[in-house]
């Protein structure tokens, strides 16, 4: 067959697949999406893996080169207990942010299966990882997979340096840290290229050979009220350690006094995995909305044009049926909005009110609405939207009503619960608005900052949580965490939830109180 010939037969017959099929519909899917979608993408690399080198990527998160810990041992075993006794089903597809992008595809799948996950994966994502502006902005994707290979490395040689156990002592720490050991709203620095990669073993080296203890006989600075000199010693030293900070894991590689050079390199290689998956726990709707309509408008080109039978069709509808269901809130599967059924609905909606709007429709989206240029629209959206932006900008009053959605106030002490948000034009307005908070990672994560430290006095470490809503952090979660903090610190560890707006002190807790 004739590669790119339209009507030239089909692609494949039946569920089962050989790689000589796998590559040819590849270049039948490769020309849609890029030929006519317009995606920019990564090149990519698929590979096929058995169900339980599945299950073992999902206990690593996801990475094809990762450290060992007890950690994703643990989630081994739970996964798989659950896949085997039939109560979890496996993803049939996981994908890498790195150049290549890298795709996993399952053999157990259908052939079927295999073309919907290409479609998803290799182009829908990876357009989005590329594309992105906080991918682009955040991530290196073509340092991750060298990074994580360096950091498999180090971490194996400390074990045989420095024995298991300190190892997994500091892993278990950062582990802890790790929604907190990031930056949110400067830039974090790129991944190291192989030069810098020599340039921090040369480091390491040298701290190593000309560490000391000698901080450790430094004196105490004697108790007292604060002066004016005292106030003057403190803004200062809140200046120079750029306090506050909200990398936990930052301050603490960069400022702790019991860390050695190669604890320090641990948390570093934790911070920087944090950081590489941050922006992806901002755009899970706008990810999975991008690859399920690529898949969606892809699988049904090619069976316009006749290189997919109606029985691929029928099963590739029910199998992306499934992804976009969303269950009722009464639903005993319902377990909050579906990200697959909200983004792809989303994606659709701006195709329908690029060429066929309604006059509500133009009122609310002027600029789009009948242009007809809903490609480019959804590339730009793309690129420069994350959940929380997409949402504002894009959830339409159809999709409101569509989904039922209204806005209710819940309000502790009240007996009762408010509706405040119908479906009219303040509601709607109001609607899209609560929503979108819902996925403002800035509002969902506890802020938590590093506010002093006295290096030269007691070196008690002091932290405050802004308190939202009268929301506080649980208080095992919260006592386990200053533990771990702690353990890095080496010394005391004070959190202070402060109320915001008023600055009032809600509660206090101190590993001074705490069995450690």
């Amino acid at each position: 067959m004739k590669k790119g010939a339209k009507g030239a037969g089909l692609l494949f017959e039946g569920s089962d697949w050989n790689f000589e099929t796998l590559s040819r519909v590849y270049d039948a899917i490769e020309e849609i999406a890029v030929g006519d979608l317009g995606l920019d993408i990564y090149p990519n690399q698929l590979e096929i893996i058995s169900s339980e080198q599945m299950l073992d990527a999902y206990s690593s998160i996801g990475m094809p080169l990762m450290y060992q810990h007890w950690s994703f041992g643990k989630r081994f075993v739970f996964e798989e207990h659950l896949y085997r006794k039939g109560q979890r089903g496996l993803a049939y597809e996981l994908v890498i942010n790195s150049n290549p992008c890298i795709t996993y595809l399952m053999e157990e799948n259908t052939m079927t299966m295999q073309a919907l996950v290409t479609a998803h994966a290799a182009f829908g994502h990876n357009h989005f990882f590329k594309n992105n502006y906080l991918f682009q902005r955040w991530t290196d994707a073509s340092a991750i997979l060298s990074y994580m290979d360096f950091a498999k490395k180090y971490i194996a040689r400390c074990e045989e340096r420095y024995g298991l156990a300190a190892v997994e002592n500091i892993l278990d720490s950062a582990h802890a840290l790790m929604d907190q050991g990031v930056f949110r709203y400067r830039r974090a620095p790129r991944l190291s290229s192989e030069k810098e990669r020599e340039r921090v073993r040369e480091r390491l080296e040298y701290e190593e050979q000309t560490y000391s203890d000698l901080w450790r006989t430094l004196p105490k600075a004697k108790s007292g009220g604060r002066s004016d000199a005292r106030e003057q010693e403190y803004l200062e030293r809140k200046r120079s350690l750029n306090l506050p900070e909200e990398n936990l894991l930052y301050f603490l590689e960069k400022n702790s006094l019991i860390l050695e050079p190669w604890q320090r390199e641990i948390l570093r290689i934790v911070r920087v995995i944090a950081q590489y998956f941050y922006p992806q726990r901002q755009t899970k709707v706008m990810n999975e909305g991008c690859a399920t309509f690529v898949h969606y408008t892809v699988m049904n080109q090619l069976y316009d044009e006749g290189r997919i039978s109606e029985g691929t069709m029928l099963e590739f509808l029910q199998s992306h049926s499934n992804v976009v269901f969303q269950p009722d809130f009464d639903d005993p599967r319902f377990s909050g909005i579906n990200p697959y059924a909200l983004g792809f609905a989303m994606m659709r909606d701006i195709q329908r009110v690029s060429t066929q709007p309604t006059a509500e429709d133009r009122d609310w989206f002027p600029d789009i609405a009948g242009k007809g240029e809903w490609r480019e629209t959804l590339l730009d959206a793309w690129a420069n939207h994350r959940d929380e932006s997409f949402i504002l900008q894009y959830l339409s009053p159809t999709l409101i009503r569509d989904f039922r959605l209204f806005l209710l106030a819940d309000r502790s002490s009240d007996p009762y619960c408010e509706v405040t948000a119908i479906h009219n034009e303040r509601g709607y307005e109001k609607v899209r608005s609560a929503l979108a908070r819902n996925y403002d990672v800035g509002v969902l994560q506890p802020d938590v900052q590093v506010v002093d430290v006295d290096l030269l006095g007691d070196r008690h470490l002091k932290l405050q949580h802004q308190v939202r809503n009268g929301i506080r952090l649980q208080e095992e979660t919260r006592d386990t965490t200053l533990r771990h903090i702690r353990n890095l610190w080496g010394y005391d560890v004070t959190l202070e939830g402060i109320e915001a707006g008023t600055g009032k002190v809600v509660y206090e807790s101190s590993t001074k109180q705490l069995t450690m």
